[in-house]
């Protein structure tokens, strides 16, 4: 089945019911999952699935439906409740679709060899794994290994002749394992995910890291409540980028719900943060050559030298603010309708080694665990839990459980002094290691 087709030809199907305009979204994919523990196949799963969603307008009111099936009947049902949603919906002018023909060029998406490979390797990958972790004397118990793998076409069509598709693949493995000391148990894992299969990282590397995580946060130390420097491990990056995509999202920002809202042009932090939503960027793990309603991919320095330059909208949160869209469109599946997020979004790389960056610090708190939301995007306030290390002196002295650690974003983002060298951009959301000069820390 060519699912181009499918789509185009579901469009003039919409047309032909009554759709002023419609788009017509198309998924079909593989996936395959492996989970052992022990040395022992826990679980193999492999499922394919396809299915497309509907969105169509009448007399500028959208609506929309979905089928899990590409048959006419099926999809025929579909494409009737949503023109009958459609009928008893509240017009809006916004309600647009894209009109650009044009895609991006991220390069091939789409590894040929990952079905051809045989099953018996992916699964020794994840059997390997584990078993290089559990040969440190410090590891006692296994949390298990596993190995994923996709790949599936996307294809699009509207009514203003847009027909689009693309290929793409990904696969990953990793394991997490468990030290003891004592009583005193601490857990770790590590994984690898890449669009192509050859360039998974070596199994060895995976699992000495595992085990390392696991194994040097035993023998944790409290320390008093203070004011002291934070540096950011390149694991933990997401608790300041995800707050600060929420801020930059265009419906928040017209909400007026966003601690961004209002500020393009302006100084928002250090001018050693720079940040980019890059859509194209080779081999990303979020690139493709066109958005979730077919916007051509693009780079966008979001954050340029501290000051923020712009905001991610999709066509029709564009229409309502009286700009064209960014290319953000993001759908979690050919179920639901477009909604805004990012692609490969990250900060910009500085120029200090990370051990440079402890070196630098006379007391402080590198963090490599937190828990709860990040930096909120409404208030720009940022609270949550931590663990990692504490530095003394430029040194490493101990590990730390049980803290908290507090800020507005504004501090956060000024507070930004020094920035590692080390960013993989290999993860759709990533950081460097980075130290803010000072945040609250909440201890005994």
């Amino acid at each position: 089945m060519d699912i181009k087709e499918t789509a185009q030809k579901y469009v003039d199907v919409c047309r032909k019911r009554g759709a002023d305009a419609a788009e017509v979204y198309i998924e079909s994919g593989r996936n395959l999952s492996v989970r052992v523990r022990n040395g022992e196949i826990e679980t193999v799963e492999e499922s394919s699935s396809h299915g497309a969603g509907f969105r169509v307008f009448v007399k500028g009111a959208m609506a929309f439906a979905s089928s899990n099936d590409l048959d006419e009947k099926t999809c025929g049902e579909a494409i009737a409740r949503a023109i009958s949603f459609a009928r008893i919906t509240t017009p809006d002018p916004t309600n647009v679709l894209p009109d650009d023909k044009g895609v991006g060029d991220p390069g091939p998406l789409h590894d040929p060899e990952i079905g051809r490979i045989p099953m018996e390797r992916k699964v020794a990958l994840a059997t390997k794994a584990e078993e290089l972790a559990m040969k440190d004397a410090r590891i006692t118990l296994s949390d298990g290994a596993g190995y994923g793998e996709e790949e599936g076409e996307i294809a699009l069509a509207n009514s203003h002749g847009l027909v689009k598709s693309y290929r793409a693949s990904g696969c990953s493995y990793g394991v997490s394992v468990v030290a003891s000391k004592g009583d005193e148990r601490s857990s770790g894992g590590e994984s690898c995910g890449r669009r192509f299969f050859a360039d998974l990282k070596p199994v060895e590397e995976v699992a000495e890291r595992a085990a390392k995580k696991a194994w040097e946060m035993l023998g944790a130390v409290p320390i008093k409540t203070q004011k002291a420097a934070i540096i950011f491990d390149p694991d933990v990056a997401y608790a300041l980028l995800g707050g600060i995509l929420g801020a930059v999202n265009g419906e928040r920002v017209l909400q007026n719900a966003s601690f961004l809202a209002g500020k393009v042009g302006q100084r928002i932090g250090s001018d050693l943060l720079t940040l980019t939503d890059d859509g194209l960027r080779p081999k990303g793990p979020a690139s493709a050559p066109f958005d979730g309603e077919g916007v051509p991919q693009q780079t966008r320095v979001i954050v340029e030298n501290g000051i923020l330059r712009g905001y991610m909208y999709n066509t029709i949160v564009a229409a309502r603010a009286g700009v064209r869209s960014t290319g953000n469109a993001s759908r979690g599946a050919f179920t639901s309708l477009p909604g805004i997020g990012p692609h490969n979004f990250y900060m910009a790389a500085g120029k200090s080694k990370p051990e440079d960056i402890v070196k630098a610090t006379k007391r402080g708190l590198l963090v490599r665990e937190v828990t709860g939301y990040g930096i909120n995007p409404v208030t720009g306030h940022f609270s949550g839990g931590a663990a990692g290390f504490w530095v003394e002196n430029g040194k490493i002295v101990h590990p730390v459980r049980g803290l908290t650690i507090a800020a507005t974003a504004a501090a956060m983002l000024e507070g930004i002094d020094m920035v590692g060298d080390d960013l993989d951009l290999n993860r759709s959301l990533a950081a460097p290691t980075f130290r803010i000069v000072e945040m609250q820390i909440g201890g005994e």
